[in-house]
């Protein structure tokens, strides 16, 4: 008998994949179920807490992307590219015969909402952005490439939390030892030894750092045109938070999306850098204010 809080399924993407999800189900009315889409390196797990307090009102779906947690690992790196994954999502809408979600996206999950909204904008009732924008910081950019795919070798889940704090420790000045255990039990696993290891596919850290096939000679591939996605937003309820310390979301890029977008709802964590938990009191208060409008 399963005593989960949710159900564990499996999804085909369109090469071939099997990719895992977690379904929150709800006894509540039809309200627009939402999509929780984690950061680069990160799974389904980081949106435990939330998905629980949001199932109340809502079905929720949280996917491990392919190369995270229980997904398929990808034989060919270059594969992890955001228009893949917008493809495993459209696949995943289409396995729950979804016609409108929410999207709530962290980090590399907001980029992956404006992408989206460029394709299948007619699917959104809402979408929240959590620390990221159409402009990434450079000095953050320049803080995951070093260590994405990097991680030292590690030999017990007291060394994972230590490796965690000390990766992030400057973005959340606050936390415990016990917080710092939490991060590292929703990052790592187990391997067969019982040592922790990340629990990514390292091949994401290459296919953030190299460029594709063909492109070699050049110094970086060309990025996306994410204030063209963003503009994909105009017509959708969006949600726009960042961590007052992050270094991804800058305060001034978030005012020109306040710009660009006037009806931008935005709230700013303070003494929490990239990226918000959502489990923070400001944060929860402003994603259940922003969806009961919806």
């Amino acid at each position: 008998m399963n005593t989960l809080p949710y159900a564990e399924k499996r999804y085909w993407s369109a090469d071939g994949l099997s990719l895992y999800y977690r379904d929150y189900t709800t006894e509540a009315g039809a309200r627009t179920p939402v999509l929780c889409l984690p950061g680069l390196t990160r799974n389904s797990r980081d949106f435990e807490d939330l998905a629980l307090h949001l199932r109340q009102e809502r079905r929720v779906w949280s996917p491990d992307l392919r190369g995270r947690g229980k997904s398929d690992y990808d034989s060919d790196f270059h594969h992890y590219v955001p228009h893949t994954y917008v493809s495993d999502i459209i696949a995943l809408l289409a396995a729950e015969s979804l016609s409108k979600i929410v999207i709530i996206g962290t980090s590399l999950g907001g980029i992956l909402a404006m992408l989206f909204a460029r394709f299948k904008g007619d699917a959104l009732d809402g979408v929240v952005l959590n620390d990221v924008g159409p402009e990434i910081a450079p000095e953050g950019a320049a803080r995951i490439a070093d260590y994405v795919g990097k991680m030292p070798e590690i030999s017990t889940w007291a060394d994972a939390a230590a490796a965690q704090k000390k990766l992030n420790g400057d973005f959340f000045p606050d936390w415990t030892e016990d917080d710092w255990m939490d991060l590292a039990r929703r990052t790592f696993s187990e391997d067969d030894n019982g040592h922790p290891v990340p629990d990514y596919d390292p091949g994401i850290g290459r296919a953030f750092r190299e460029p594709p096939p063909g492109q070699q000679d050049r110094p970086q591939a060309p990025a996306p045109d994410l204030w063209r996605a963003y503009s994909a937003l105009e017509p959708i309820p969006t949600l726009a938070i960042r961590g007052a310390l992050s270094d991804i979301l800058a305060d001034e890029t978030l005012g020109q999306m306040q710009v660009a977008k006037p009806d931008l709802d935005t709230v700013t964590i303070p003494r929490i850098g990239h990226p918000p938990t959502l489990n923070e009191p400001a944060a929860r208060t402003a994603i259940d204010t922003f969806l009961a409008r919806l």
